[in-house]
Parts: structure tokens; C-alpha cells; sequence
């Protein structure tokens, strides 16, 4: 389990120096281990309790976790890209979007349909949390 939090580490820091370049490495970790959690818990929740698939929660936690190494090209944003920088961010969030049903496909031992599937729907909470989230927030 401590090599998959590394990889979740090693993808936050790479995201917070090569994307936001803020420094704000304390919260960027912070967001980065919570949204593992709650990723986690999700497709665990469809996958295992809904759909009736066999995996437990430190399978799915170990292997999402690794499935975030894609994450560390965000470095490469530290690079004077310019223009190229949506195509870095957009290449690198669709392999790692590849890398969790590759993920969820192994530690849920279903198929890549399936996966597809089901980490699909692991976005529709997220997707609501940001309308509201949007929503709440007063327009500038």
C-alpha cells in the first residue's frame, strides 16, 4: 500500500509544480489523497456492492493508486509549452483515465467494457459536486 500512496504523491507534486505552479503542495496533496479515498469508495461502491463484482476496498485502493502514475508527465508543464499546454494537460488526464479502467478491469476481474462502465458512473458524483459547487459560487 505505501508504493501506491508514493505513486499518488509523486502525481500530486508533479501536478502542482507542472500545472499550477503555486506551491501549494500542502493542499494539493490533501486534495489528492482525499479524491483517491473517494474514488475509491465509489467505484467500490458500484463495482463491488451494485454490480456484484468481487474485490475488496485495499485491492481497488492499491491499484488506483498505482494507476495514477500517468499523472507524473503534468510535469513536462514546467516546459515553456505555450500553446501546447491544454494538449499536455488533455493527453495526460485521457492516460490516466486509461491507466483506472485498466485498474478497475484487473482488481474488479471484470471486462474492459465493464470498466468502462462502471468508471463512467463512478463520474457522475463528482460531475454534481462541481455543478453545485459552480452554482454556489458568485459569479466575478
Amino acid at each position: 500500500m505505501g508504493r501506491a500512496a508514493g505513486g499518488v504523491v509523486r502525481a500530486v507534486v508533479a501536478r502542482t509544480f507542472g500545472v499550477t505552479g503555486d506551491g501549494g503542495l500542502v493542499i494539493g496533496l490533501l486534495s489528492g489523497f482525499i479524491g483517491w479515498l473517494i474514488g475509491t469508495a465509489v467505484i467500490w461502491l458500484i463495482g463491488v456492492q451494485i454490480l456484484k463484482h468481487t474485490s475488496d476496498f485495499q485491492e481497488l485502493l492499491r491499484t488506483l493508486g498505482f494507476a495514477s502514475a500517468p499523472q507524473v508527465l503534468y510535469v513536462l508543464g514546467i516546459l515553456p509549452l505555450g500553446p501546447l499546454v491544454p494538449l499536455l494537460l488533455l493527453a495526460v488526464g485521457v492516460l490516466g483515465l486509461f491507466a483506472w479502467v485498466i485498474a478497475v478491469r484487473q482488481a474488479l476481474d471484470v471486462t474492459t467494457n465493464r470498466s468502462i462502465l462502471i468508471c463512467l458512473l463512478a463520474q457522475i458524483p463528482g460531475f454534481f459536486i462541481l455543478l453545485l459547487a459552480m452554482a454556489a459560487t458568485p459569479p466575478v
